[in-house]
């Protein structure tokens, strides 16, 4: 039986409601366009949920709108940019389905056809209303013979096509469903990427929040393997919106939470979750992530991933992307600013002046030219720091236990002691590693010199809290800048507790090196980039336990993915598998790390499902998946 496809324009094919967009255009010099518009939303509204009749919201509208021939271009260039996004995701589905796809909508004709037919659809296959003109180019009104123009128009409409087969309806209206009520659909969905109508929900088959899950539901063919509206992403600690945006209009469930959350709550709410967000408070425990049995993909909106059981992770199969270069620049202007403010004794003398007391002295307040800055840790934020220290008149000194370029006139100390003992201003940019605890201890603050400035804006437990506070109490360090600890508050409403806190010239700051609004949109934008790179190609470039693959762009092929245990012979018996079932293999690449083997392979199109069964069974395998 022949199936055949009808779907609404306006907030289904598109985003919006064109009259809406028109309204923006055609008002735009209107002293009261505000006004008018809210009213042409309400008369929209109405006739959606099936209030008034269709020809009344069409005349009113339209006597609102007045428009003009010349406000047409404008308007289809909006709606151009305006095409729902899992539409544009499965172009592919139009162009296989085009003789049974019709756009049956309401709206004019005029601007519809320019957009649909774009994708593949035919014009014969595009009904809607047409505008009446006058010979200046204003709208007068419409073509009253057509049923689209009427109440029950779709309806009518969908008679004199005459369709034999079955019949899907796709929309997010009254009108839409009324096909089905009629008894000329098999089954209406209620589209709700761009609106949710309670009243056309409640009457619905199947509720669609993208064009995927409809595919997905009737077996067509899919940009996709799996509806991103069913993969669901959590999101923790306030990451920037742009991430939740970007993560929304991809498809994806997404909830997203402002604080951290405890190990017990992060391992009842990742059970159904595939990808996890998260920045520097979350411990991602292997507690955690042997509840996580969904789980594909970490993101971490920071630099540092040591909040995460990377062992564990990579033993479940599950990629770690992190940010190592988003927030760089960020942590560098406050370390410079705290190196500055600190030496010039800022912060005391603030504090006393808010008290009431004038102290204007010179005294314990020094210019940091020519000052030796000791950078322990020279990876992105110690490197850029080192230049931009320099560049004020600092002498830069480094220590990394890595062979790292100076940059510069960058001097590299041959040990921890060296850098430590010629200092003046001595500043952490070391990762978190557990190897890396209390680094910097009672010993080592015996080599510093007496009145050092001491920084740490990388990871709290690199620093021997109590040690430190003993050091500024005695005064061999003059001033402080803290930006990590031990020990940090899960959200803003629990109270901080730090053995530093009322310390003389002590900058104490919440974890806030790389939370200004560049640091966070730049981070924001890339780490969702890498992950939905992995979940919809595969690609593992800058992933921190998976092998690096950056993949071309699958065309024509479905594409495997095999994680499996770094043992021999597992290449051999993917091939074997698919030699087996006389499989043609269009491309394939392999990546290991000393934990696990990563294979990519592509394949034609046709392909016997019991593959995938093979391959899934193959010893070692970790995880495996398909994409279209």
């Amino acid at each position: 039986m022949r199936k055949y496809f009808i779907i609404d324009f306006d907030s289904t094919f598109t985003k919006v409601e064109a009259f809406d967009v028109l309204a923006d255009i055609s008002l735009s010099d209107h002293p009261e366009q505000e006004k008018i518009k809210q009213q042409i939303i309400d008369i929209t509204n109405l006739g959606m949920n099936g209030e008034i009749s269709f020809r009344e919201s069409l005349e009113k509208r339209l006597t609102l709108l007045a428009p003009h021939r010349n406000n047409l271009p404008a308007l289809i260039t909006l709606l151009k940019s305006k095409v729902s996004e899992s539409f544009k995701r499965n172009k592919e589905f139009f162009s296989t389905y085009q003789d049974s796809i019709y756009i049956i909508s309401n709206g004019f004709r005029e601007f519809i056809e320019p957009v649909v037919i774009e994708f593949g659809i035919k014009p014969q296959n595009i009904l809607a209303n047409e505008f009446r003109f006058d010979s200046a180019g204003k709208v007068i009104g419409f073509d009253t013979e057509n049923p689209l123009s009427a109440n029950n128009g779709k309806v009518e409409q969908l008679k004199r096509l005459k369709l034999d087969g079955d019949v899907y309806v796709i929309g997010d209206g009254y009108t839409d469903y009324e096909i089905k009520h009629s008894g000329l659909a098999n089954k209406f969905f209620a589209f709700t990427e761009n609106v949710e109508r309670e009243n056309i929900m409640d009457k619905a088959d199947h509720i669609t929040p993208s064009l995927d899950e409809f595919l997905y539901l009737n077996k067509l063919n899919t940009a996709i393997s799996y509806p991103k509206n069913r993969i669901n992403v959590l999101l923790l600690e306030n990451v920037h919106p742009v991430a939740i945006e970007l993560m929304r209009n991809e498809g994806f469930n997404v909830e997203s939470y402002p604080a951290g959350l405890e190990e017990d709550e992060l391992c009842e709410k990742i059970k159904n979750v595939s990808v996890l967000g998260i920045r520097s408070k979350t411990q991602v425990t292997a507690k955690v992530l042997d509840h996580a049995n969904r789980l594909m993909v970490i993101g971490a909106f920071c630099i540092g991933t040591n909040q995460i059981d990377k062992k564990a992770a990579t033993k479940k199969g599950i990629a770690i992307f992190n940010a190592p270069f988003s927030n760089t620049r960020s942590v560098v202007e406050l370390a410079i600013a705290e190196i500055i403010m600190l030496m010039r004794n800022i912060p005391d003398k603030s504090t006393k002046m808010h008290k009431g007391k004038w102290d204007k002295s010179a005294k314990g307040s020094f210019e940091i030219r020519g000052k030796n800055l000791g950078i322990l840790g020279y990876g992105n934020i110690g490197a850029q720091l080192s230049v931009l220290a320099e560049n004020l008149g600092m002498k830069v000194f480094y220590y990394d236990k890595e062979e790292k370029l100076a940059l510069g006139n960058a001097i590299k100390c041959k040990s921890l002691k060296e850098l430590l003992s010629i200092a003046d201003v001595i500043t952490i940019h070391i990762d978190g590693r557990e190897s890396n605890t209390n680094i910097i201890g009672d010993e080592e603050f015996k080599l510093m010199k007496k009145g050092v400035i001491f920084l740490n804006l990388s990871r709290g437990h690199v620093v021997d809290i109590r040690a430190l506070r003993e050091n500024i109490v005695n005064g061999k360090i003059a001033g402080c800048g803290m930006d990590v600890y031990p020990y940090e508050p899960l959200s803003n409403d629990e109270e901080f507790k730090s053995d530093l806190r009322g310390l003389p010239n002590t900058i104490l700051t919440p974890h806030i090196g790389g939370s200004t609004a560049e640091a966070q949109e730049n981070i924001g934008n890339f780490v969702p980039g890498k992950m939905m790179d992995y979940i919809n190609t595969g690609s593992t470039s800058n992933s921190v336990n998976f092998p690096n693959l950056t993949l071309p762009t699958l065309e024509n092929a479905h594409r495997l993915i095999h994680i499996h245990n770094n043992v021999p012979g597992i290449l051999a018996k993917i091939n074997q598998v698919l030699a087996d079932h006389g499989i043609n293999i269009a491309g394939q690449y392999l990546k290991t790390t000393d934990a696990i083997g990563y294979v990519i392979t592509d394949i034609n199109k046709e392909y016997d499902k019991e593959v995938i069964k093979k391959m899934r069974a193959i010893e070692n395998t970790i995880k495996f998946r398909v994409l279209y």
